[in-house]
């Protein structure tokens, strides 16, 4: 009768060649994957090789899900790779790669990071399909809910390849409630609702991010993005009074003082900074020094554009 330590030694000895017979099989198919490449020119991966389904390779990857994925991801970076060399058009191979890759590997963050960037870039530079990449980085937030950098990178997306500051800001707030994440995401999110132009959502930002900073000057903008936020509802609703006051008289006022007389204001209005808001013939209302209130989108001198959030990629 065998004894424990004899069945221990027997299943240590399956391990083991299991374990060498699924090297080899990895091995001998990137080998034969390479050979297969080197006999064509121009050789892709069409006709190559990659069972599309992550539960059948999980099953014959005997536990070795993270080697596999691993494999998975090599090939879609050289996959890419070859296509940019190419200056390539479509890259249809692309997003079932990283797909599989994901599926076997969920935490395998990198694949969620620089394979997002892959799908989203304009051809040649890349696949062109944002909406792809959101997926991805969806399905890689559900799993990995605390890897803040993963909603950095959705919020990015949704701002510089699909354009949607709003749904730019909701992915970058999620990704401040993580526990951990760079309080940058904080002002990301608030500059990204007051861009949509929502305004409510922005200010209650600003002030969350002003109020529980320790940062100076993360104080400091987000200060200067409560003021231009007044302005911008200053701005319009002063410009409202000028038109009622023309709408009654059949003529535009010739400053404040005819609005306060009229009952339509009670005072000389001002901007955040104390300094009185100028009224110009047409009805239009301006702030005096554009230059001291950045970040705000009404009472620009004509011609002048506002001053707009940059979001620069961070690997």
């Amino acid at each position: 009768m065998p004894t424990t330590i004899d069945l221990m030694n027997h299943r240590t000895a399956i391990t083991v060649t299991l374990a060498t017979v699924m090297t080899v099989c990895l091995a001998s198919a990137v080998v034969l994957l390479r050979r297969i490449d080197g006999m064509r020119s121009g050789a892709t991966l069409e006709e190559v090789l990659y069972i599309p389904s992550p539960k059948i390779l999980k099953r014959m990857s005997l536990g070795y899900n993270g080697l596999l994925a691993d494999v998975y991801w090599t090939r879609a970076v050289q996959y890419f790779g070859a296509k940019h060399r190419a200056h390539a058009m479509q890259y249809q191979l692309l997003a079932p790669l990283l797909e599989v890759t994901t599926e076997l590997d969920p935490h395998l963050i990198v694949a969620y990071q620089f394979g997002s960037t892959f799908l989203a870039q304009k051809p040649p530079e890349g696949a062109g399909r944002p909406d792809k990449a959101v997926a991805l980085v969806e399905r890689g937030i559900q799993a990995n809910p605390n890897r803040w950098q993963l909603y950095y990178e959705l919020g990015f997306l949704e701002y510089m390849e699909r354009h949607d500051p709003a749904a730019a800001a909701r992915a970058f707030e999620r990704g401040s409630q993580v526990p951990g994440a760079h309080q940058f995401l904080r002002v990301l999110a608030a500059a990204m609702a007051q861009q949509a132009g929502q305004i409510a959502t922005a200010r209650m930002l600003w002030t969350t991010t002003y109020e529980t900073t320790e940062d100076k000057m993360i104080r400091f903008n987000a200060l200067k993005h409560l003021r231009a936020l007044r302005v911008d509802e200053d701005v319009p609703r002063l410009e409202e009074v000028a038109a009622e006051f023309k709408r009654r008289n059949g003529r535009p006022a010739s400053g404040w003082a005819e609005l306060i007389s009229a009952g339509l204001l009670r005072g000389i209005p001002v901007d955040p900074l104390g300094r009185p808001y100028k009224l110009l013939p047409d009805g239009r209302v301006e702030v005096a020094d554009p230059d001291s209130l950045p970040f705000i989108n009404q009472g620009l001198l004509p011609g002048k554009k506002p001053e707009s959030l940059v979001v620069e990629k961070k690997s």
